[in-house]
């Protein structure tokens, strides 16, 4: 049986090699205070739509990591609604994603706060609110007990084949090492806060103290600590996003550390590279946001019903497909004749136009 980190006796004392870490730090601080300089140059309203776009981006990626497909527009309705931005097309959201949305932005928006174990307890109830994964029946609200069952184990592969990547610590001993894991993470200390993001990850997700669920707080915890980097409470890049991005590479780095020695060198220098990419691309998310802004001050004194708004946002956020009257009145639960009325109005003011060439049906584009 493989031998894990956190059977070893000198576990949880890490360390690295910090001539090799230190270079792709500094990258990282120097485009982390790039970004940050840029978003509070561009003014209050466009930092809250950046935001509320990351936020969004942040809890359907973290989810999607773990094979789980949230709505969007539910996701940005609740994010919207808890920061108090008044836009329009808000909808209602189920209790799953109104948990997973309670516990991110509590995360990021209460970062300074102390991290308890019944603050954890909270975002896990939040999260199982039926107090099951899909059929099955779990522990919610409170650490996994295994006394009675097989040890928590990450496998792959089919019935009789598997291939085990990672068997999580017994439940007899988590009490322990979430006081030990708690205890260092609210303690300041004077360890640069990006590099204790990296090993917030890394030891939490090792310890697994969860039935299920344990990717998605482990992000909502980093996310946590980045806000502490940061010192702020706005979030302008996503790392879940990088992540499900490199979804491959982060499992494999996971397990080689998992089943390695106490020297995470590879696992800082893996993370920190991904954070730099995600701090990077970030480049896409806020042209959407200024080409959002830029659209609706160019039309800021056009009246426009809320149907309207929510298919120009829906357009400005990158339509998935093509726009037709019959998608238009399916989304906005309107009928045919009201679609077609609402999609005149906007061709005669100049907003929307006909895709040339659109075959059969007609397709609708934002004019230029």
């Amino acid at each position: 049986m493989a031998i894990y980190i956190h059977g070893r006796k000198e576990w949880p004392n890490f360390f690295w090699r910090q001539e090799h870490i230190s270079p792709v730090l500094a990258q990282v601080r120097h485009h982390q205070g790039r970004l940050l300089g840029r978003m509070e140059g561009i003014g209050f309203n466009l930092q809250a739509e950046a935001n509320l776009h990351i936020l969004t981006l942040d809890v359907l990626k973290s989810s999607e990591i773990e094979g789980e497909i949230l709505n969007p527009d539910q996701v940005r309705s609740s994010i919207a609604r808890r920061l108090g931005m008044d836009i329009a097309g808000l909808i209602a959201a189920d209790r799953h994603v109104e948990g997973i949305v309670e516990m991110m932005l509590d995360a990021t928006q209460n970062y300074n706060a102390t991290l308890t174990d019944e603050r954890l307890f909270s975002w896990h109830a939040a999260m199982f609110p039926t107090g099951r994964s899909g059929m099955h029946r779990i522990v919610v609200g409170n650490y996994r007990d295994n006394s009675k069952a097989d040890p928590i184990q990450v496998v792959s592969g089919p019935m009789g084949k598997e291939k085990i990547h990672f068997q999580a610590p017994d439940s007899d001993v988590l009490t322990s090492e979430m006081n030990k894991f708690l205890d260092w993470f609210n303690t300041e200390s004077d360890m640069d806060p990006v590099i204790k993001a990296a090993i917030t990850h890394l030891w939490f997700v090792t310890i697994h103290p969860f039935d299920d669920g344990n990717g998605r707080v482990t992000r909502a915890i980093t996310d946590m600590q980045l806000s502490r980097a940061d010192q702020s409470p706005q979030r302008f890049y996503s790392m879940s996003s990088q992540i499900r991005n490199e979804r491959k590479g982060y499992y494999e780095i996971l397990e080689k550390t998992q089943k390695g020695t106490l020297d995470i060198t590879a696992w800082l220098d893996w993370f920190l590279t991904c954070l730099d990419r995600a701090l990077t691309n970030t480049d896409e998310t806020l042209g959407i946001v200024m080409k959002k802004a830029r659209f609706w001050e160019k039309h800021s004194t056009i009246s426009l019903n809320d149907r309207q708004r929510i298919m120009l946002n829906k357009l400005l956020d990158g339509f998935d497909g093509k726009l037709t009257s019959s998608k238009w009145a399916k989304i906005t639960k309107s009928s045919q004749d009201s679609a077609g009325r609402d999609i005149n109005d906007l061709m005669q003011r100049g907003i929307l136009v006909k895709e040339p060439g659109g075959g059969r049906s007609t397709n609708y584009l934002l004019a230029n």
